[in-house]
């Protein structure tokens, strides 16, 4: 009988022990169920995108060539020398018949091989698409059929094609060009054109100084080059000579020469009795003629040919472009003047510039020439005849400032040393501040920046756009739905800004697009540049990631219905159907 009650007591015990944690475990196992469900509903979310066409995953190439543009608002069919306009969206291009017969065709199999049996190799990654491959394969071609026979091989790589070659070479634009010296790789830093190529890669296979020994030799030198360094020697060989050959391997779009030769001296305007060793710098621009007059050793010729290279004045073409963007000046003077009145300023502009060789680069742009003038003065929100002058930090930074005052000699100086000494007032493109700005996605301009992207009580995701990118085109439907859906987070914007006609100097663009995200409350801090998967479920788990207020999803539920419209019969299929849409709700939305 003992063992019989002690028994009953055990099995009371038990039910007691059980009742009381069945809810528990009920509750864990619903919550368990709630956090799968969020689990399905983002990889529904993910299965949808890629039904319905949502933005393409986030490329290893960016919609640019190359990181150091200077101008990335410019059309691709102006400037060739651009790298930010490259649209991989745009028709097929039908290259036209080049002869490349001297350069060398790379692919993943032969590559190694290659670089490995050549001492000296220039290679370029290009995109048949490219705009900007497409003007140096002409001038590729003829620099690759004029270096035949000598030390250095020129090759091309399709890195559309070649996917994972480029990526191990970190292409990240086209064209992207090294140059391998026994297998190891720097970039190429010159002009891409034919004589830039041969004259750079002659420097760095060769003694990087030639002779002139006649008269013929001289005047073909001075009637097919553009710019040409003659040192007037004692002697071809011995120390002078190292010291200005040490020169030339740090001028790379220079040609130096050497001679011990009285006429040839005369011919490149040298005085044939002038003390020797004598230095001349020949161009074809104005100021033809800059005579070295200081101590006759490599840093001071480096110097001074540096300084002097450069024309006064360079009107801005498609041409020029290289000389300006690729230039290790980066700081320039920019005057913005129709043709018919620039006679009038060009005088004063160029004469300002003498005091300012190898410091700042000065720039005419012909603001009625539509085909490179126009576009130049949109990127910088000139209007008008001019003129206009401003001055721009180059890719460093990209800031400008505005000229205000009569473009004269003295205050074209004076704004020139202030440039120099970070005494100007920097200028940002805004548009007009939008009267409504209601929507999910909310509209930046340079103008309420501040107000709406460095309010440090939001976290903000910001999409940097350009109207004619494809990529961004293509993003647009999936950043709306992104928007759409965090709509009701207090915490959260979602913005977009037109990076080709507003600035600001926290919004920095590598590319269209850029997508940056502003945490709360860390707002004087460089912002986060997203890299993800363009879709809303691979944003979303970013914003879950790094925003600094967490935030919760929460799923659209459908209006109950009327109590007094229901029946006993009905009420359980209308409790099914309420809960069918509240589950499929978050689904339907996107």
């Amino acid at each position: 009988m003992a063992s019989f009650r002690f028994f009953i007591a055990i099995s009371l015990v038990s039910l007691i022990l059980i009742s009381t944690l069945t809810p528990s475990i009920s509750k864990t196992a619903k919550n368990d169920d709630v956090e799968l469900d969020d689990d399905e509903d983002l990889r529904f979310l993910e299965e949808t995108e890629g039904k319905k066409g949502a933005a393409p995953s986030h490329s290893h190439f960016n919609e640019e060539d190359g990181g150091d543009d200077e101008y990335p608002d410019l059309d691709d069919e102006d400037f060739g020398n651009y790298h930010d306009f490259d649209d991989s969206d745009s028709d097929p291009y039908k290259e036209p018949e080049i002869d490349d017969k001297d350069v060398v065709v790379l692919k993943e199999g032969n590559f190694s091989d290659f670089i490995e049996k050549n001492k000296f190799v220039m290679v370029e990654f290009y995109a048949p698409w490219c705009g900007h491959c497409q003007a140096l394969a002409p001038e590729y071609a003829a620099a690759a059929t004029e270096l035949k026979g000598e030390e250095v091989v020129l090759a091309k790589v399709d890195a559309t094609e070649e996917n994972e070659l480029a990526q191990e070479y970190d292409v990240q634009g086209f064209p992207t060009v090294y140059f391998f010296v026994d297998g190891e790789h720097k970039p190429y830093p010159g002009a891409r054109n034919k004589e830039a190529i041969v004259t750079w890669i002659k420097k760095k296979i060769g003694p990087g100084i030639s002779n002139i020994t006649t008269i013929d030799e001289a005047e073909r030198i001075l009637t097919s080059e553009s710019k040409v360094a003659l040192g007037y020697l004692n002697s071809l060989v011995g120390p002078e000579s190292e010291e200005i050959a040490a020169a030339s391997r740090l001028q790379d779009d220079v040609s130096f020469y050497q001679t011990v030769n009285p006429d040839v001296a005369k011919l490149f305007h040298l005085d044939p009795q002038v003390k020797r060793p004598a230095l001349v710098l020949v161009k074809t621009e104005a100021e033809k003629i800059s005579y070295f007059d200081g101590q006759f050793v490599k840093t001071a010729i480096s110097e001074f040919v540096f300084s002097n290279k450069l024309p006064l004045i360079t009107i801005f073409t498609r041409e020029s472009a290289p000389s300006i963007f690729e230039s290790d000046i980066k700081k320039q003077i920019l005057m913005f003047a129709a043709s018919n009145i620039s006679e009038k300023y060009l005088p004063s502009f160029q004469e300002a510039a003498k005091s300012f060789k190898g410091k700042l680069i000065f720039v005419y742009v012909q603001v009625d020439n539509e085909d490179f003038g126009r576009p130049v003065a949109d990127y910088f929100g000139v209007s008008g005849d001019g003129p206009k002058l401003l001055a721009y930090t180059g890719n460093d930074d990209a800031r400008k400032f505005v000229f205000d005052g009569e473009v004269t000699l003295d205050k074209i100086k004076a704004f020139g040393e202030d440039f120099l000494e970070d005494r100007l007032k920097p200028f940002y493109k805004s548009e007009p501040i939008p009267e409504t700005n209601d929507g999910d996605v909310k509209v930046v301009v340079g103008n309420n920046f501040d107000e709406i992207v460095l309010d440090e009580s939001k976290d903000v995701l910001l999409e940097i756009y350009a109207p004619w990118c494809g990529h961004c085109q293509a993003l647009e439907p999936t950043y709306n739905k992104l928007a759409k859906h965090l709509r009701g987070i207090d915490s959260l914007v979602i913005a977009k800004m037109d990076g080709t006609t507003n600035e600001h100097p926290r919004a920095k663009s590598d590319g269209f697009p850029t997508i940056l995200f502003f945490p709360a409350g860390n707002k004087s801090f460089d912002p986060i540049t997203v890299d993800t998967d363009r879709t809303v479920v691979a944003f979303y788990k970013f914003l879950k990631k790094h925003a600094s207020i967490p935030f919760k999803l929460q799923k659209p539920v459908s209006a109950p219905k009327a109590e007094a419209a229901s029946t006993p019969e009905t009420k359980g299929e209308e409790s099914k159907e309420s809960d069918k849409s509240s589950n499929g709700g978050l689904k339907d939305e996107l």
